[in-house]
């Protein structure tokens, strides 16, 4: 697994190294990443050298998502999580402050592309690591957009439509931290859609309120909800949900440092609640879209589209302490820990196409997408043992897809094999992998001993 050319073969091998590595072993510690004390100076001073840069893995791998992603409506998923490394802050060096403005750590902005009618996982888009080592400025809310931390709202979608070019259509999607005004007269064009969720109350060109005008909307439909359950939270239940939709114009607001942004623009909203919801836990989704939605069939596209924004969730959940461990890296350095994450999220993507590829609506991309020629095989030596003897255990997939590989590995990780059991998340498909590269490890190591 490629991820960069970096001036130098020697790097450019390394780097391959340290990324099949992390993804055989399914962790980001140097020590378990290297077989003998040579192995982790060579991945740290990989790390550490000045050549190898977060831009170049970023948009090394960006390329092959541009690729595949031609002729196709591309979902580019974005949010921010932070890396949190208060644990380990009398160790590291380099870092700057994250969530609670005293914990040390860095944080992360990718970009995931998800193809928006089968729901494939493409790749990487994008990925911003940053550090926050300067304390907000007072005149902070009259900076230029490009000046503040939220400019990489803009910027990643910026990035987006430059990757995703030949896609025959982008809808950019986040979360209620990405309704900035200067996105949505930014980033729109012919073939360059916006989805997000509102989180503020703007004023409309009608003189109303946002949220006032969308609860007097009339109500166009109900559908079922099904909520997992959240230990600690809620528990699981099935909510009915109104959907009620229309055009709006939302006004520029006072704190828009662009001044060229229109006065007013056009969108259209959507606002999806429960009826009748315990206390304290009601369901509220009110999202603005670029998007027609003129009718119920469209209203409902676009929620659809908007509940794959959990991918990015998931992304992040296998990112960290339940998956890859980024928050546990013993590595000191803020500029090489900047690095790790970003091969972390390249190797959990990875992840992510594997759990997404058996909902992936009738289209099979190959195993060469993430396996190689050798693990292939042992995939295919591991059905007889795998599979059960009704025809609902049995590995219905094309052989040689990624689907088919995705049920293998999820099965090694402790997955029943029946579409009732739903825990083929990216957890249980990081516990396969795991034991699926133990597997090939000893496959190798056979093969060498006893060629044939």
């Amino acid at each position: 697994m490629t991820i960069g050319y970096f001036g130098d073969a020697r790097l450019e091998k390394n780097g391959e190294l340290i990324t099949r590595r992390v993804a055989e072993r399914q962790t980001v510690c140097v020590r378990k990443l290297a077989d003998d004390r040579s192995g982790q100076v060579k991945l740290r001073r990989f790390l550490s050298n000045k050549a190898v840069t977060v831009e170049e893995m970023v948009a090394h791998r960006a390329m092959f998502v541009a690729a595949v992603a031609k002729g196709r409506h591309v979902l580019a998923i974005q949010d921010t999580s932070e890396i949190n490394y208060q644990a380990q802050s009398g160790r590291k060096h380099g870092l700057g402050t994250v969530g609670n403005g005293t914990d040390v750590g860095l944080f992360v902005h990718p970009v995931l592309a998800v193809d928006a009618e089968t729901q494939e996982c493409l790749g990487l888009v994008d990925a911003q690591v940053w550090r926050r080592t300067k304390s907000k400025a007072k005149n902070y809310k009259r900076l230029p957009i490009e000046e503040k931390e939220s400019y990489r709202w803009v910027r990643g979608g910026e990035q987006a439509k430059a990757v995703l070019a030949e896609a025959a259509m982008v809808t950019v999607m986040d979360d209620r931290e990405g309704d900035i005004y200067e996105k949505w007269a930014r980033l729109p064009d012919e073939r360059t859609h916006l989805l997000t969720r509102a989180s503020r109350d703007r004023n409309l060109a009608d003189g109303g309120r946002l949220f006032a005008t969308l609860a007097r909307l009339p109500e166009a439909h109900r559908f079922t909800l099904d909520l997992p359950a959240r230990p600690g939270k809620r528990g699981a239940r099935t909510a009915l949900m109104a959907v009620r939709f229309g055009p709006i114009r939302i006004c520029r607001p006072g704190a828009c440092s662009d001044r060229n942004a229109p006065p007013e623009i056009e969108l259209y909203a959507i606002e999806v609640r429960e009826l009748n919801p315990p206390p304290d836990d009601a369901i509220c989704w009110r999202l603005l879209t670029t998007h027609p939605v003129e009718n119920i069939e469209q209203a409902l596209t676009v929620i659809g589209w908007y509940r794959l924004r959990w991918h990015i969730e998931q992304l992040f959940r296998t990112l960290k302490r339940q998956g890859l461990g980024i928050e546990q890296s013993v590595v000191e350095d803020g500029e090489a820990l900047e690095k790790l994450a970003v091969i972390a999220l390249i190797v959990a993507t990875t992840t992510m196409q594997l759990v997404l590829a058996r909902a992936a609506g009738g289209q099979y991309p190959p195993t060469s997408r993430v396996f190689d020629a050798e693990q292939t095989e042992v995939l295919h030596a591991l059905q007889k043992t795998l599979q059960g003897r009704t025809r609902k255990q049995q590995n219905h997939h094309p052989p040689d897809s990624l689907a088919w590989a995705g049920w293998t590995i999820a099965r090694l990780g402790g997955w029943t094999g029946y579409d009732s059991d739903k825990s083929m998340g990216p957890i249980t498909m990081r516990d396969g992998l795991e034991r699926f590269n133990g597997i090939v490890d000893g496959y190798k190591l056979a093969k060498n001993v006893c060629p044939s």
